[in-house]
């Protein structure tokens, strides 16, 4: 006998006619919320695995967990832990294992706390009130965790430093010592095979890590003990005469230095001839496609070097993401996984990867590159889907406004649902769904924000518009200078697209956001009439307020986006949601955490108060608790639930 509801057993004769928005779904809130772990941040160990997960139910503790062959998941570390770090706010990178000696950022504290072997207590061995660490490594000597640590001790803008933290040895105690400061902003120190040479990126204001940034170079100096103490004769290698974005550095077993560069008009890898001079790059011979991530958050890995030679890597093609192995020589292999960051490789050969596929939750994974997943290490959450319940992406391309010739790129989502179908002679509503950064990119792999929706009889639309990753650098700057303008654009282009081709209510269209995406929102519910309600979650409504308030990595943000402030202060108030909000007659649904850091709440109350004042229906609901993006169950559930209400009073279901 079945162990669902009556209301969710598929009927022998077929899915039945059933209004849109209220199709019964197995994607509940008490799964989305309470249920599914957010997995992330794979890395090895000799034959071991480990990886964070974040627990809702934990109100939102990551926990970092660890797997070897003959075991069972067990977490790491004492139950207390929270392993996190708010470096540029985003964080990342926030644990490093080396050895069996775990390193960890604590998120309550901002301390750097060492598990020296398994089973034992954490030691402390660097952190005070205002410091910060992030992007943890062990060098390979495994004497020094390395890190980026950001300073708040003092008043004015943080301080960035490259430090060494070197760790007990014998009778000596853990030290803190700074090896490199002075730029905005430092991520990525990676250090040679043979522990003489260190590697990092670093930028200035006003650029971002995807505008412009330098790849460093120098020697490494250690103590008696065989701890770095410090850095000499450093050299820029490539980013000081030409502006490019230069990421992941990282050395092969050989000594060879790789890094990613979009000097060539797209993300993708290079061999740095450190020795010559001047010091060049040469490009690698890579599969067509981007490879390369903007850098919101530390620890990302886009490809992977292979002891015997050549790389996994990661490509963007046509919006889709490709894992393919590409030998020292020869055509590029496509591998089975579908991962979110590059496979790693154990000491046995197999790789560990987060695999991410269109039509089952994420899952931490070992398996090989040629056979996909082997072995299931640990899963988001359990979910019993029939084929016919899971929306697949659908790639559209629509003509871009203003460039002739050019087409945009969105993913599509029909309504699935094996229990249900829209009835004879209607359409589904569409939600079309903006993504954040600006910079991030619509993923085809299976996402609850969208099979929320489509399990309930809505069509989803994910825009990659003018500024999204993963088409080239021409593609990410068309929004220089234009944020408010081209992202709106190519919203509203691709929702028009779709509306032409008959398979969606041009009546119920509704358009959601969060963070950047929230920004585009609210501007295009001013600038167009398509849609019957919008829903910005944490969105950006004042964009003066942003760049005097916001943290010290998008500070200067808005410069490249929309100009240098405050010369161009007109422009900021000009563009800002909250300047338009007369103008907004469609249903608004505010959803805000009251301590966002990033956007703070004063932004949506400001942005409530004008719709108001304007005779616009609007709703703000502001979560207690939580920062930029939810984390805890209660708020998870909640969110979820009032959207959807908010959606069924619009389109009356």
């Amino acid at each position: 006998m079945s162990d669902l509801p009556s209301s969710l057993t598929a009927p022998a004769e077929g899915p039945a006619p059933m209004p849109c928005g209220t199709w019964p779904s197995r994607v509940t809130a008490a799964l989305v919320a309470g249920k599914t772990l957010s997995l992330s941040e794979v890395n090895t160990d000799g034959n071991a695995v480990f990886w964070l997960e974040r627990r809702p139910a934990e109100k939102g503790r990551s926990v970092l967990m660890r797997w070897t062959q003959g075991q069972r998941a067990t977490e790491a570390l004492p139950a207390q832990c929270d392993v996190a770090t708010r470096v540029h706010e985003y964080g990342g990178g926030a644990y490093a294992v080396r050895g069996g000696c775990i390193a960890f950022s604590d998120k309550k504290t901002g301390s750097v706390w060492l598990v020296p072997q398994e089973g034992a207590q954490p030691v402390q061995i660097a952190g005070e009130d205002g410091l910060r660490y992030a992007d943890l490594r062990f060098d390979p000597t495994a004497t020094t965790v390395l890190a980026v640590r950001e300073d708040h001790r003092a008043e004015g803008e943080a301080k960035a430093a490259l430090v060494a933290l070197k760790m007990p040895v014998g009778a000596a105690r853990a030290q803190e010592g700074v090896l490199y400061n002075g730029p905005d902003f430092l991520s990525s120190p990676a250090v040679s095979p043979d522990g003489t040479r260190m590697a990092w990126v670093e930028w200035q204001h006003p650029d971002m890590p995807w505008d412009a940034t330098r790849l460093c170079l120098a020697d490494v100096e250690r103590d008696a003990e065989g701890r770095i103490t410090a850095l000499r004769n450093r050299q820029v290698l490539t980013g000081a005469t030409q502006r490019e974005s230069v990421l992941e550095p990282r050395w092969t077993e050989n000594g060879t230095l790789l890094a990613i560069s979009d000097r060539s008009g797209c993300w993708t890898l290079w061999r740095v001839q450190a020795d010559h001079t001047p010091p060049s790059l040469v490009p690698c011979t890579m599969p067509e496609g981007e490879i390369g991530q903007p850098a919101w958050v530390f620890g990302q890995r886009s490809y992977q070097p292979l002891p015997e030679g050549g790389c996994v890597v990661l490509a963007v093609r046509d919006g889709r993401t490709n894992c393919l192995i590409q030998p020292a020589q020869g055509q590029a292999l496509p591998c089975a996984a579908h991962p979110d960051q590059c496979p790693v490789p154990l000491a046995d050969g197999r790789f560990a990867w987060l695999e991410v596929p269109e039509d089952a939750l994420p899952a931490v994974v070992v398996g090989s590159m040629t056979h996909g997943a082997e072995q299931v290490l640990q899963r988001a959450a359990t979910l019993d889907l029939a084929p016919a319940d899971i929306a697949r992406a659908e790639t559209v391309r629509f003509p871009v406004p203003g460039l002739e010739g050019a087409s945009g790129h969105a993913l599509f989502y029909p309504p699935a649902n094996s229990r249900a179908c829209v009835p004879e002679g209607t359409l589904p509503p569409m939600i079309v769904q903006v993504h954040g950064g600006p910079t991030a990119r619509a993923n085809e792999g299976f996402s609850f924000k969208v099979q929320w929706w489509t399990s309930r009889g809505f069509a989803v639309l994910d825009v990659n518009y003018g500024g999204s990753t993963g088409f080239g650098r021409a593609w990410r700057e068309r929004l220089n200078g234009a944020w408010g303008v081209v992202d709106v654009a190519d919203c509203l282009a691709a929702c028009r697209h779709m509306v032409a081709t008959g398979r969606v209510d041009p009546k119920r269209l509704a358009i959601r956001g969060s963070s950047a995406g929230g920004m585009t929102v609210l501007v295009a519910l001013a600038e167009s009439d398509l849609f019957a309600a919008g829903v910005s979650l944490y969105g950006v409504t004042d964009l003066r307020a942003l760049a005097q308030e916001t943290h010290k990595f998008e500070a200067r943000y808005l410069d490249g986006l929309i100009g240098p402030w405050p010369e161009a202060e007109a422009v900021y108030l000009a563009r800002s949601p909250l300047s338009v909000a007369h103008k907004i007659k469609a249903a608004v649904l505010l959803l805000q955490g009251a301590d966002d850091k990033v956007v703070p709440p004063g932004q949506a109350h400001a942005m409530a108060r004008a719709l108001e004042e304007a005779g616009s229906p609007c709703t703000l609901h502001e979560f207690p608790g939580e920062g930029h993006g939810f984390r805890q169950e209660v708020t998870i559930r909640k969110a979820l639930e009032e959207e959807l209400a908010f959606y069924g009073r619009v389109f009356g279901f």
